[in-house]
């Protein structure tokens, strides 16, 4: 069971968050793992979510110029 207060707006994309989180920390070497990962650097968790956000703001770039590839 998780302790953090985060919560998912939208609920049913919750197991996509959570699988897409994976994918970003293997693409960059980051040794995430499911459950506690209170061993990983402040530096290692934040560069997982800032290249998630940087990878969702580029597919939703694409997306609003028309181009309808995604992440």
């Amino acid at each position: 069971m998780s302790n953090s207060s985060n919560k998912a707006v939208v609920p049913e994309a919750k197991s996509a968050l959570d699988k897409f989180k994976f994918e970003v920390a293997n693409e960059i070497g980051v040794p995430l793992k499911d459950g506690y990962n209170g061993d990983l650097t402040s530096k290692q968790n934040g560069s997982v979510g800032g290249y998630m956000v940087k990878k969702m703001i580029e597919a939703q770039e694409k997306q609003m110029a028309g181009n309808s590839t995604t992440m």
